[in-house]
């Protein structure tokens, strides 16, 4: 309420300007507050623009599997062990009150290493100030946040401070995940004392003999002179990148090679990232959180040779972001890849829900859909889910993309309870009944 208040009284710009040095002191006041919960503690830390919560999540069960005392604290849940509870709020890393406060109850339940996926935001704005990282994990680098952050390479900066956070903690590990396939994250390196870089192309553990079906990846990888043979039930090249971070990890921490290979096996699933929704149907229909160009190409490459009728994509755009210009390219990309395209909201926080799909719309007709025929814009998200499940056939796929996980979905500055996984079930009892 208080951070209401004043963001009222202080004129815009200035509040930003002075917005990380309120959150640094708030830091340390809940830090101290909640009896400094960090001491003590062994945090991992990832980051990224893709593939934070998989990895986050790959990381928590290998080494809750291997016996450790781990908690997690993600865009799509926080617990310990396999006490985990879903994360309501529009958020990835939680305010600092937020974060304290679930620490020192993950800390009472005997939590020992915590797994944290930290966004440009809660760096820049100094929201974990304090947390002891050992590890540090970045998964890739692509245009995003770019309203906030202005340039990318504020952006990019933003993200290299968690590596700079981990290389000055003298009692930790101070080694970094680095994606060797990712140009914009190459410099990563240089910010660590302790690099280790992973890839399919590149890297001190690289990808090799590697296979992709639409129940999962597996692959081959050697370090140091051990082998390790990776069994990931997560479908899609990412995964691949995700996992290898993941034994990265594993590694740095003297997991055995048999740890590691049954940590990344024990993961089933992640609440919305390529989440199956069955009733029954002679079609899928998968809930995914892609949202940006890059998540799309990679999605739509993978996905689109594995289905054997028509690919039907819903999704939106995220209003009032400053970001634009992905509009066109991700309408673009979908027109490319699916066979249909459904247009719906996402957020739209206030801008025009119909001018955002029009922005959409212009990349997809450029890529020759054609409206009304391929290409429809329907603006309420349970209406478009319901139209793209009606029109499937038998070995067609139902893909909706840019909600995934999340519980809430908004209008204007108001947010409603939402469920994506939900929606699309009732969407496909109504048509069976």
């Amino acid at each position: 309420m208080l951070r209401k208040i004043v963001k009222t009284v202080i004129p815009k710009g200035l509040f930003k300007a002075v917005m990380p040095a309120g959150h640094l002191v708030e830091a340390g006041v809940f830090n101290a507050k909640n009896g400094f919960p960090t001491q003590g503690l062994k945090v991992i830390g990832v980051t990224g623009t893709n593939g934070k919560t998989t990895t986050t999540f790959m990381i928590q069960r290998m080494l809750h599997e291997a016996g450790f005392k781990v908690g997690m604290m993600s865009t799509v849940a926080y617990g310990v062990g396999d006490d985990i509870k879903p994360q309501m709020k529009h958020m990835t890393t939680s305010s600092a009150p937020v974060v304290f406060r679930r620490m020192k109850a993950m800390r009472a339940k005997g939590m020992e290493w915590l797994v944290l996926e930290v966004t440009s935001h809660a760096l820049h704005q100094n929201r974990v100030w304090g947390v002891p990282f050992s590890v540090a994990v970045v998964t890739n680098l692509t245009h995003e946040h770019l309203s906030y952050h202005g340039t990318f390479e504020n952006y990019r900066s933003a993200k290299r401070k968690l590596f700079r956070m981990t290389d000055q903690n003298m009692n930790g590990l101070r080694t970094g995940l680095v994606n060797a396939d990712d140009p914009e994250v190459a410099v990563f390196a240089g910010d660590i004392s302790n690099p280790v870089t992973y890839g399919v192309n590149n890297g001190d553990l690289k990808a090799t003999n590697v296979k992709l079906t639409s129940e999962g990846v597996s692959y081959d990888t050697a370090y140091d002179g051990q082998t390790y043979h990776i069994k990931c039930h997560l479908p899609g090249s990412f995964n691949v990148y995700n996992s290898l971070a993941a034994v990265g990890v594993g590694i740095t921490l003297g997991l055995t090679p048999e740890q590691i290979e049954k940590g990344i096996a024990a993961l089933k699933a992640v609440e919305g990232r390529m989440t199956k929704v069955d009733e029954g149907q002679d079609f899928a229909v998968i809930v995914d959180y892609a949202h940006s160009p890059d998540s799309f190409e990679k999605l739509f490459k993978d996905v689109k040779p594995v289905v054997k009728g028509k690919l039907i994509v819903v999704f939106g755009s995220q209003g009032n972001t400053g970001d634009v210009d992905k509009r066109a390219i991700q309408g673009k990309l979908a027109g490319q890849y699916a066979d249909e395209v459904v247009l719906a909201e996402e957020d739209d926080r206030g801008e025009d829900g119909m001018g955002i799909l029009e922005e959409i719309a212009k990349g997809a007709e450029g890529a020759g859909k054609v409206r009304d025929k391929d290409l429809f814009l329907v603006h309420d998200r349970t209406e478009a889910i319901g139209f793209a499940i009606n029109r499937a056939k038998a070995g067609d796929m139902v893909m909706l993309l840019g909600k995934g996980h999340e519980k809430t979905i908004q209008h204007g500055e108001a947010e409603e309870p939402w469920d994506e996984p939900g929606t699309a079930r009732a969407a496909l009892r109504a048509r069976r009944g």
